[in-house]
């Protein structure tokens, strides 16, 4: 029967798994989440997570650091990867394969994992890998390149180191850096390399009503000129159709 593959479909996925500890041990799957995305319009088409119990349930910690942190009475009860290879093959195989640095992790211990229960690991159409290609088209403007401090320098809260929850951060973390350097590309003198000179400026939180500091991507004094120049894009925008749809997707994000 031949396998149906969807190329042209992005899956987000991310993997949590223990952290070894000593040498010859090895990482253990503890939950796969993944959001299937349509790559013109980046709706979520499909989502999927589960937990996972490990053979031996005593590599997981008793307690977590993290206040929904995955500990050993969680999964407890759930099934075994051989339980859910199919749906986590079926959701993989033949999709463009996107994450944050999944090349040299979670690539890998998907392989690893189909391997040990002896089953042929899903292949994918592509890979994007954030953590790869915001380290060169974004630079550390953020600080440095974890998910975490980048979903902090947007606002975008607190990464949960949940499978499910971090794919989705990461499809808005790669919306806001693809916003911010769409508007860099189009006004290169007046945007581009002002983030390296970063200043920190007043900003009122929405969440508590609470004045904090905020690093922002220009140097003081040029809130005024950015403002202006970003008017004039805009102005220019009229009547070309592909920009105004994009700049429409921009400022839903920004709002």
């Amino acid at each position: 029967m031949e396998i149906q593959t969807f190329p042209n479909e992005i899956v987000f996925f991310d993997l949590e798994t223990t952290v070894p500890n000593k040498p010859g041990q090895h990482f253990h799957i503890l939950e796969f989440g993944a959001i299937i995305v349509c790559p013109r319009k980046l709706e979520e088409l499909e989502s999927f997570t589960t937990l996972i119990q490990p053979k031996d349930l005593s590599v997981v910690s008793l307690r977590s650091s993290r206040s929904d942190g995955i500990t050993r009475a969680k999964v407890t009860d759930a099934p075994s990867f051989k339980d859910v290879a199919d749906k986590i093959y079926g959701l993989l195989n033949g999709r463009i394969w996107a994450g944050h640095n999944i090349r040299r992790f979670d690539c890998v211990r998907i392989k690893e994992a189909f391997a040990e229960i002896g089953k042929a690991a899903p292949e994918p159409s592509g890979i994007i890998d954030s953590l790869g290609l915001l380290s060169d088209k974004f630079g550390k403007r953020a600080g440095n390149m974890k998910m975490a401090s980048l979903a902090a320098y947007f606002g975008l809260g607190v990464q949960k180191h949940r499978s499910l929850d971090d794919v989705r951060m990461n499809l808005e973390v790669l919306k806001h850096c693809a916003t911010v350097l769409f508007f860099e590309s189009t006004l290169p003198n007046q945007l581009e390399g002002k983030w390296q000179s970063s200043s920190k400026i007043m900003t009122r939180s929405r969440s508590n009503y609470q004045i904090a500091q905020r690093a922002m991507p220009y140097s003081k004094g040029s809130l005024g000129k950015m403002t202006q120049n970003v008017k004039n894009l805009l102005s220019k925008a009229q009547g070309n159709q592909a920009l105004q749809s994009l700049i429409k997707h921009s400022h839903s994000l920004l709002r």
